[in-house]
């Protein structure tokens, strides 16, 4: 059985890309969750032990290590149907998007770094920000339209999905505001089983990583805390 390694659910937006793309298309995992425990070095330290990168996630299936949320989508999907679309133009669109997000929406990152448990009022968003809404949005309503939802390449849920999943926990944490239609989007991510596994377990999370937590309080005002104390 694979073992997916990951770190905090309420923070690591790159762990929740492969565990949700497993966990909502049923594929077994076992899951190895080891929490940042402050400062990138000490965390470096402690995620060596299983991954290369020092980083998260990082899948192991046997003597075989995957160490970045996109290859593990791509080596799950030679072993497994159903994680890109079978549509060709489809398979292409998502890859394209997914990649998209794996190396893009810095403003996005920066600004808004994944917090699921806290509310937070954004008075003045950066312009790079509102252009990286902006271009999610595009995206998003290019995907729906073209494909016929409800997800963004079809029907079902794909790797695209589980690619843009942190984007939506983002859009409810600091009250971002796409279109209706990337907004009804968001709601349909929000409420997969997978993804209210992971935010349940992300509010009952004891630890809290100082630098994530300077980060949340950068961007705006805490309205909310929404985390078991």
């Amino acid at each position: 059985m694979y073992q997916l390694w990951i770190a905090n659910k309420n923070y690591s937006s790159w762990s929740l890309r492969p565990w949700v793309l497993l966990r909502g298309l049923g594929i077994p995992f076992d899951e190895k969750l080891v929490p940042f425990v402050g400062g990138a070095g000490v965390n470096w330290d402690a995620f060596r032990a299983f991954s290369p990168t020092g980083k998260v996630p990082c899948l192991r299936d046997g003597d075989t290590v995957v160490w970045d949320s996109l290859a593990i989508a791509e080596y799950v999907a030679e072993r497994h149907p159903g994680v890109w679309p079978a549509d060709a133009q489809a398979r292409a669109w998502a890859r394209c998007a997914a990649a998209e997000m794996h190396s893009g929406f810095s403003a996005l990152r920066n600004a808004c770094t994944m917090n699921c448990g806290v509310r937070v009022r954004i008075d003045a968003p950066a312009e790079a920000l509102r252009k990286d809404v902006a271009r999610i949005d595009e995206l998003w309503n290019e995907g729906l339209a073209r494909f016929g939802g409800p997800f963004l390449a079809g029907k079902a849920f794909t790797a695209v999905d589980a690619f843009y999943a942190p984007v939506a926990f983002r859009i409810q944490s600091y009250g971002l505001q796409p279109g209706a239609a990337a907004m009804a989007y968001v709601q349909r991510l929000l409420d997969l089983p997978a993804m209210r596994e992971w935010y349940a377990a992300a509010l009952a999370e004891p630890w809290r990583d100082p630098e994530h937590e300077e980060e949340a309080r950068r961007a705006g005002a805490v309205l909310q805390d929404l985390r078991a104390s």
